[in-house]
């Protein structure tokens, strides 16, 4: 596979902290070999969830956003490798496949002389190359009955993790239709219309080539979704959403309450999981928001619904700790770390 690396004991262990008298999650997580067929290395591993990253900034900027999520996994992972094993969250359960590198695609398109219009064009013809690369390695953890916890990047690639886990898990005989339900913690619905591929119409496409079943948004901000995607919205019996402002400044339903009507819609089958940080108070990402959720909630969003569904996958996406116009916060990756345990702790117990 020509995008993507696979990482091996040396390389986690370089970015882990080792201390004596203690065992840090590093030590703990599992690779494979990468010599002769990955997939069957794969299907020998014990491991139920599987972890990678997609450092890409490029179907952010194909929808004119500010670049810089390509820089959170390294982050992520340095603060991930370095939680503490130990009885609340051992690390035993996880693999570390590895990460997709689409750098030479972007330097192509950043080193030649494109007009404002071509570029985006450019941009968009290339998250077509990324969707098909992506889609390929989560159909096959997907079909090994592991569930991928996918790293960030833009949401764009909302769409083909849909498209692979839903073609994956009915491969496995786990469901009749190639179909799964997503719930979005998200400011924005990402619904815009089919205009070539960019982060904020994944779920269009999911829906639209029937990969996505019912999608259920939590947290969506008033003031930034256009009036025709919020007809579509409406008239489609397969979205559900409710709004920042019903949970907080309307208060009628309480946080808790609006994951808990998320779950119970989606409850039918497989759900995969989608954080958006941009949805988060002041957490640095494409589109930070000044109004937001907490960490607190984000947190919680996580945990109960990997307890109340039947999970298929996680991905959170949209952070960064340095965007392009030189904003730096090295928090995120530490943020992203704790949402991930806190997944894993909560599918564990189901």
């Amino acid at each position: 596979m020509k995008h993507f690396k696979f990482y091996n004991r040396e390389d986690i262990l370089s970015i882990t902290r080792i201390r004596r008298f203690e065992t840090k999650l590093g030590e703990r997580i599992s690779t494979i070999s990468p010599d002769g067929e990955w997939l069957e290395n794969l299907q020998r591993s014990k491991a139920r969830y599987v972890l990678i990253g997609i450092p890409e900034d490029i179907g952010v900027k194909a929808n004119y956003g500010i670049g810089g999520t390509d820089t959170a996994w390294l982050s992520f992972l340095t603060s991930f490798l370095n939680i503490q094993s130990n009885d609340f969250f051992s690390g035993d359960d996880i693999l570390l496949l590895g990460q997709f590198d689409f750098g030479d695609i972007k330097y192509l398109i950043e080193n030649n002389a494109y007009g404002p219009e071509e570029l985006i064009d450019a941009y968009r013809h290339a998250v077509n190359m990324i969707d098909e690369q992506v889609e390929n390695v989560v159909k096959v953890i997907a079909a090994l009955k592991k569930i991928p916890i996918i790293i960030g990047g833009g949401h764009n690639n909302a769409y083909p993790i849909i498209k692979g886990v839903a073609k994956g898990l009915h491969k496995a005989d786990m469901l009749p239709l190639s179909q799964i339900n997503v719930i979005n913690l998200d400011a924005h619905a990402d619904f815009r219309n089919a205009e070539g591929r960019h982060s904020g119409n994944a779920f269009r496409y999911a829906s639209e080539d029937g990969y996505l079943g019912k999608y259920a948004i939590i947290g969506l901000h008033e003031n930034y979704i256009s009036q025709n995607i919020l007809m579509d919205i409406h008239n489609d019996p397969f979205i559900d959403y409710i709004s920042y402002e019903e949970i907080f400044i309307h208060e009628r339903k309480n946080f808790i309450q609006a994951v808990a009507h998320s779950t119970g819609f989606t409850e039918d089958t497989y759900t995969g999981i989608e954080l958006d940080l941009d949805c988060i108070e002041n957490v640095l990402s494409s589109a930070v928001s000044p109004a937001g959720l907490t960490p607190l909630h984000a947190r919680q969003f996580v945990t109960f619904v990997a307890q109340d569904t039947k999970v298929a996958y996680l991905h959170i996406c949209e952070g960064a700790t340095q965007l392009s116009d030189g904003r730096k916060n090295e928090s995120t990756g530490k943020l992203m770390s704790y949402l991930v345990s806190d997944f894993v702790k909560g599918a564990s117990t189901d």
